[in-house]
């Protein structure tokens, strides 16, 4: 009998999730079990699984409800299990919330809300996403689908990514160093959107000379991690119109401190990282997936690579 502890504030609909698969030779505990330090598999949010460690010395396998697992990097922490993270089930909603933004820029979304609040008619004409430029910064499963929606409403899309080139609704592709294509990557872009992970290589990738290689119309979107911006070239583009927008669902602290500049910052949108809420059913169905290749001896899939970080 294999033995899983759910570490999760969902931990009840986890569970009911699991049991409906009838997965063989599969225990479910909940913390508080008796036999809760025994477990081979933890399933739960990284910041509960980053407790636990300690607790759980028979610990084989631990898949996190998250994409990000950055409570689990600590070079302090145990590195003496397989870690996978949840991908492949944000990249719709991720493209929901890109494109919802990026719609109410072009279709004036907010202007007209203004507008009907002062009775004033504005028939002013809208833009739109055709034809318009997209820029991504890092192109796995969630810039993928970014990608996709992007090709859909007419856009051209580059990519700056690591190694892959596998998408083909990306124009043209760019690798690091990004200092040594910024003109050609970024000098027509519309939109600038990063998805890029918290890794030592993606620290302030956005940085002034990467905001300044931009023209002045284009907007930001960061849906990826906050430490992947330099926030103070972020708000001196801003202040200066060297820079439209930005819209940031993610900050280089969380929560954002009441005193940070970003709260008032010119044509700032925060959005309090809530662009890709984990949902315990479609995080479940990965699990199961993964169970059963555990079972079988399988490669498990989205396995983290601990000294790269993702």
């Amino acid at each position: 009998m294999t033995s899983l502890l759910i570490l999760s504030k969902y931990a009840e609909t986890y569970q009911q999730e699991v049991e409906a698969a009838h997965l063989p030779s599969l225990q479910i505990l909940l913390p508080g079990d008796s036999a809760a330090g025994s477990a081979e598999i933890a399933l739960g949010e990284p910041t509960l699984l980053c407790r636990a460690l300690p607790t759980l010395p028979r610990l084989k396998w631990a898949q996190a409800t998250w994409a990000g697992i950055e409570p689990l990097l600590d070079p302090a922490l145990r590195r003496d299990y397989t870690l996978t993270n949840a991908r492949g089930v944000f990249g719709g909603l991720m493209s929901e919330y890109v494109f919802g933004y990026l719609l109410a820029r072009e279709r004036k979304i907010f202007e007209r809300e203004q507008a009907q609040r002062k009775q004033r008619w504005d028939a002013s004409l809208t833009g739109t996403l055709c034809s318009k430029r997209l820029g991504l910064l890092g192109v796995g499963s969630i810039g993928a689908a970014v990608a996709r929606t992007a090709h859909f409403f007419g856009m051209t899309v580059f990519g700056y990514t690591r190694a892959s080139e596998a998408e083909k609704e990306i124009e043209r592709y760019f690798h690091p160093p990004l200092q040594a294509h910024l003109t050609e990557f970024a000098s027509e872009l519309d939109y600038l959107v990063s998805v890029l992970p918290n890794t030592p290589q993606t620290q302030q990738t956005v940085n002034a000379e990467l905001l300044a290689a931009l023209p002045a119309r284009a907007v930001f979107v960061n849906v990826g991690r906050g430490s992947a911006v330099d926030e103070s070239a972020l708000m001196r583009a801003l202040e200066t119109g060297a820079l439209s927008g930005a819209v940031l669902d993610v900050t280089g602290q969380e929560p954002l401190p009441a005193q940070s500049p970003l709260w008032n910052a010119k044509n700032l949108l925060l959005t309090f990282h809530t662009s890709a809420p984990s949902f315990p059913r479609e995080i479940a169905q990965l699990f199961i997936e993964n169970y059963r290749r555990y079972q079988a001896g399988d490669v498990l899939r989205y396995e983290v690579n601990f000294s790269e970080g993702y």
